[in-house]
């Protein structure tokens, strides 16, 4: 049974004829008999008197008709909901990042997406690192913010924004005056390092040269418990720029960069390259190329796929 048939059957309910159906159907009366014929075979009941030239549905055939008109009815309901989906859609986009990066890169972002695609959720799902690729790769998330780079071949990765990590003091210590300072200047010192991610990585690297010698009093999985403590004076630590702009400029915190190089982070939007994209997810990679500062695509591909970094 498909819906052709259903319509076909209705077409010769309506007309109470098998050849006017036939016109209407453009199909010749013998096709459309024999489509009745499989619908009576599946059903295992016959839907029509045949009286003379004359028809009339039987007592299973008027029972089949109303049901034959709801699922027709449920097949346009369902196409004006596709059609309204792309006029204005609905749903959910779940996007994996860490705290800092939704506090300070994505406000904008979700604002504007919010007055673009009001009736889209965002929820986002708070990870570090790997785990924002993997959450995307595994789809529990439709999009994720993480560093650069990103080796796994099946991700798009565009990039969005780029920041600096430095080394973040309370106003009036003893370094915050320097421009900057080497892994050495930090050994006297307490350290309260993040406790996951690609910076925590990063910065393992840079110590190791001091690695028997510096002080880590403290790991800490919040961007706001690091500045909070170390303007508590309990240590230094290491924070991106953009996460205590405020900060600095209050004169709670000086910010310091790191030597012999300044160590800069690159954030990518993340996606899986086999994944279809619908207006809405297309909606929000404008919107996070727009606002959170590293300007436009350079390219798009495929019909709704990929942006090319």
């Amino acid at each position: 049974m498909d819906l052709d048939q259903l319509h076909t059957f209705l077409e010769i309910v309506r007309l109470k004829s098998f050849s006017k159906a036939a016109e209407t159907c453009f199909r010749t009366q013998p096709a459309i008999s024999a489509q009745v014929r499989q619908l009576e075979l599946e059903l295992n009941t016959a839907l029509f008197d045949r009286l003379g030239t004359r028809i009339a549905l039987t007592a299973a055939g008027k029972v089949f008709a109303g049901y034959a008109e709801q699922i027709l009815e449920l097949r346009r309901q369902a196409e004006d909901a596709i059609h309204e989906l792309e006029l204005a859609p609905r749903g959910a986009l779940t996007i994996a990042a860490n705290e800092a990066t939704c506090i300070y890169v994505l406000p904008k972002v979700f604002l504007h997406y919010n007055r673009e695609f009001p009736h889209v959720q965002l929820q986002v799902d708070r990870s570090y690192g790997s785990k924002v690729v993997t959450a995307v790769l595994e789809n529990q998330a439709d999009f994720g913010i993480t560093q650069l780079p990103v080796e796994e071949r099946r991700i798009q990765a565009v990039k969005i924004h780029s920041d600096e990590i430095k080394l973040i003091a309370p106003a009036g210590h003893p370094l915050a005056g320097q421009t900057s300072v080497t892994c050495h200047d930090l050994t006297e010192y307490a350290l309260l390092l993040p406790k996951y991610g690609t910076t925590r990585k990063r910065l393992n690297e840079w110590l190791e040269l001091v690695e028997d010698k510096i002080q880590v009093s403290m790991e800490l999985d919040s961007t706001e418990m690091i500045k909070r403590f170390v303007m508590a004076g309990l240590g230094l630590s290491f924070l991106s720029a953009s996460n205590c702009q405020d900060d600095i400029a209050a004169g709670r915190l000086a910010a310091i960069s790191l030597a012999p190089e300044a160590m800069v982070r690159h954030l990518a939007l993340i996606y899986r390259k086999d994944k279809p994209l619908s207006k809405a997810a297309l909606g929000f990679i404008a919107s996070v190329l727009e606002y959170a500062g590293a300007g436009r695509p350079a390219a798009t591909s495929g019909s709704r796929r990929a942006v090319k970094s």
